[in-house]
């Protein structure tokens, strides 16, 4: 609630965040009208420990007052303040393996762009400045709204057996924060999610929220909380975005296209910490088992390495003006000032060639063959939130900020289910390899040996089998394209006047067959019969010029040799020409 510095005690809440340089949190979501709160509303220090620390309502202190003043008792008053179980509950000898279970009554969702739009934010004018923080709430709110409608829900029963979606919607709090433990610029927000919500029913009954619905589908979330961020930045600011690689073999993330790439360095001072931090947890690692990490290890090492060089929370305060001086100070001293005040400029010129060369067109049969194979070479057995993770993921990388239509990913989604997948146990799915390669021969099979190479980056393989996979697409539509398109030079012979002579009867029948080949080849599209029928043409045509030359030697028997001016410049052989009044004098001899 008061950023990343410390609070004094005895300090008010609304001076502590004045002092930390961040503005108070304020409450949003579509369960707030049944707690009497409103969204926008500050959130207060009491309420914030009311309903995310005890689970109470918001007001509890009103309410207990007023049951105590018609005269309930201090624990009927106390109870009609509480929003489902009490957390008594989870204390009480009775309740199995009490010892074990804590209260968990909220949970932290934090919002954070790409880190070119963290550059952006921190180095650019107020203007931009401005518009990058709208762009943060609005893809903020829609995502939020989004875990709402269609992945919230509430659970009650032996077991959690019985599941509906929320009543009202969320409450949540959010907690705007400016700069990293490192004091470098990180606009995030943190999204502190109420557990209690209401169930489906007409009494108003309180209880939890599904966590384990929620927490399969953060990945999702950030996916779409990333596809409406570059949206709103593409088209209030005109910028574009482009894929970058920041650990080779793993997924690339996207960046505003034209930002110098030397400040993502500037900015990301924490990943070089855990960078120089690794190798030694890399060297333990290999002495106690005798093998490199694998995929699943190195993660966990690199967690270890981000907790061991985590900073203490800064202490002394300051404002976001300050921040950001110090910030463009420290940039013009690291790049020059050229890098940092034409940085605008120059996401404007390479925003221009990206649209230049970048075709914003979405395929849904081709983005559901790829998500097919990523997915199922990075898992193997998957559910159908994993498929719109990286349907999401996709529409990212191919549109590059321009708005995708409503509903497009569930498309992607749901036809790379219908078509190319097969159940793998009761909640579970994997690709269908007979349907993404039905003639699965050796020169095709390409995902079953990817799926052996162990020592290639899983990454790596998915893209070589999406890639793969999308080839054959293109060569079957290309060749259905070729299949069912007429003949581009189909040979038309007009139909001629009937034979006078004996004679001409076989140039008749040639004719014949010469127009049988042209109508055949306007119904047929096979190599052979075209072959075939350019045979007969040529042999007829042979057999017309033939008969041309036969009745000029017969004209010419009948009537006489005529004399033929010789061309100039040349002398027949044997043939001594005299010098005349028209014999040119030169030529060549």
């Amino acid at each position: 609630m008061v950023g990343d510095g410390h609070r004094p005690a005895g300090k008010p809440l609304r001076d502590a965040q004045d002092e930390a340089g961040v503005p108070p949190g304020f409450w949003t979501g579509q369960g707030l009208a049944a707690l009497g709160l409103a969204a926008g509303d500050v959130v207060t220090e009491r309420q914030a420990e009311l309903l995310l620390g005890e689970g109470r309502h918001p007001d509890a202190d009103r309410i207990e007052r007023e049951r105590l003043e018609e005269g309930k008792s201090p624990e009927k008053a106390r109870r009609a303040t509480v929003l489902g179980r009490p957390i008594e509950h989870n204390k009480s000898p009775k309740t199995e393996k009490a010892k074990e279970r804590s209260p968990w009554l909220a949970m932290d969702l934090t919002f954070r762009a790409p880190a070119t739009a963290h550059i952006a934010w921190a180095l650019g004018d107020d203007v931009i400045r401005r518009v990058l923080e709208l762009c943060q709430d609005i893809a903020r709110d829609k995502t939020l709204a989004w875990l709402e409608e269609s992945v919230a829900e509430i659970r009650w029963g032996s077991g959690g057996k019985h599941r509906k979606p929320v009543k009202d919607g969320l409450v949540v709090a959010v907690f705007r924060h400016y700069e990293s433990r490192a004091g470098k610029p990180l606009l995030h927000d943190h999204a502190v999610i109420s557990i209690r919500a209401r169930r489906p029913d007409n009494k108003g009954t309180w209880g939890n929220w599904s966590a384990d619905s929620m927490l399969e589908h953060i990945v999702v979330a950030d996916t779409l909380f990333t596809l409406y961020f570059m949206e709103e930045v593409s088209a209030r600011l005109g910028w574009a975005w482009e894929p970058r690689e920041v650990t080779p073999g793993r997924r690339p993330v996207v960046e505003i296209a034209g930002i110098d790439q030397r400040l993502i360095g500037w900015q990301s001072t924490r990943r070089q910490q855990i960078a120089d931090a690794l190798p030694i947890l890399v060297a333990d690692y290999e002495e106690a088992h005798g093998h490199s990490p694998g995929e699943r290890a190195a993660k966990a090492l690199d967690r270890q390495a981000a907790d061991r060089t985590r900073p203490p929370k800064r202490k002394v305060p300051r404002s976001l003006s300050e921040l950001r001086d110090d910030w463009r100070k420290s940039a013009i001293r690291a790049f020059g000032a050229c890098t940092v005040y034409r940085l605008a400029e120059r996401a404007r010129a390479a925003a221009a060639a990206v649209w230049a060369r970048v075709r914003p067109v979405v395929d849904i049969a081709l983005a559901a063959v790829d998500i097919t194979a990523v997915v199922y070479v990075m898992r193997g057995a998957f559910k159908r939130h994993h498929l719109l993770a990286e349907a999401r993921r996709h529409l990212a990388h191919l549109l590059r900020g321009r708005p995708h239509e409503p509903g497009l990913d569930e498309q992607i989604v749901q036809t790379a289910i219908d078509d190319y997948t097969r159940p793998a146990g009761q909640t579970m799915m994997t690709a269908d390899l007979r349907a993404l390669y039905p003639n699965d021969i050796e020169d095709q099979a390409v995902i079953r040996p990817l799926t052996r190479a162990r020592s290639a980056p899983r990454y790596n393989k998915a893209r070589l089998a999406a890639g793969a996979l999308t080839a054959r697409v293109h060569a079957v539509r290309r060749s259905q394209r070729l299949g069912s398109r007429s003949l581009p030079h189909t040979v038309a012979v007009p139909t001629g006047p009937p034979p006078r002579s004996r004679r001409d009867r076989g140039e008749a029948r040639a004719g014949r067959a010469v127009r049988k080949a042209g109508q055949d080849q306007e119904q047929m599209t096979d190599v052979a019969t075209v072959e075939e029928s350019r045979r007969v043409i040529e042999a007829a045509a042979a057999r017309m010029a033939a008969k041309l030359q036969d009745g000029i030697r017969d004209r010419a028997v009948a009537h006489g040799p005529r004399p033929q001016p010789a061309p100039p410049h040349t002398q027949q052989p044997g043939i001594q020409s005299a010098p005349g009044p028209d014999t040119p004098t030169g030529g060549v001899r």
